[in-house]
């Protein structure tokens, strides 16, 4: 299927369908890349190592953090 026919499908939405699509299609033109999003964990990984390491923050034991997630997810 080639621009021309999907457009043509796309005219024939309803409102509401073409509205959606449309929000879809300039959401995914925002959408960082795997590289950028990549980069951004890094980024704040080593703002948590730091923080830790400055006793900003204390360590959470993955046992507290999936008992909390469980109750909340129930």
């Amino acid at each position: 299927m080639n621009l021309k026919q999907i457009e043509k499908i796309a005219l024939h939405l309803n409102e509401e369908e073409r509205a959606d699509l449309a929000h879809k299609l300039l959401l995914s033109l925002d959408a960082p890349s795997d590289d950028e999003i990549a980069k951004d964990w890094l980024i704040e990984a080593a703002h948590r190592a730091r923080d830790l390491d400055a006793g900003l923050v204390q360590p959470v034991p993955a046992e507290e953090v999936r008992r909390k997630a469980q109750t909340v997810l129930r």
